[in-house]
């Protein structure tokens, strides 16, 4: 499946997605996919690498880009890479020596459309 195919498929599945919670408790399943995604992005370093990833130029970084802004080794930032495409959140390509790696909107869209709620759902003088 090429990148591009990604892209179009994650739109469709945005619109079916997930309601946020304050209108519908989430079952299980649904439950267990995006705590995965919470528990990926816990990390502060998978934090910033998914931050880079998504504001590289093109949408896309190598993982020879990835590595020079932390204090940590190559194996570590690719298992963090390795984390962050497990739980869903990045795609890759390898291209050579080399691998690539993209944010996927769909699963950003669906971490932004649980948390999202109507201005009128919160109580008042509650965050206001």
């Amino acid at each position: 499946m090429s990148k591009s195919e990604v892209l179009v498929i994650g739109q469709d599945e945005q619109a079916a997605c997930c309601s946020p919670m304050v209108r519908e408790p989430l079952g299980e399943e649904d439950a267990v996919d995006l705590a995965k995604m919470f528990k990926a992005l816990s990390d502060p370093i998978r934090l910033r690498l998914l931050s880079l990833i998504a504001s590289h130029e093109g949408g896309e970084a190598c993982v020879c880009d990835l590595t020079g802004p932390f204090d940590v080794s190559q194996p570590t930032i690719s298992h963090h890479l390795k984390v962050l495409r497990e739980a869903g959140l990045v795609g890759s390509e390898r291209r050579g020596t080399w691998v690539y790696y993209w944010v996927l909107p769909a699963a950003l869209a669906r971490l932004s459309s649980l948390l999202q709620g109507p201005a009128e759902a919160v109580p008042a003088g509650v965050g206001r």
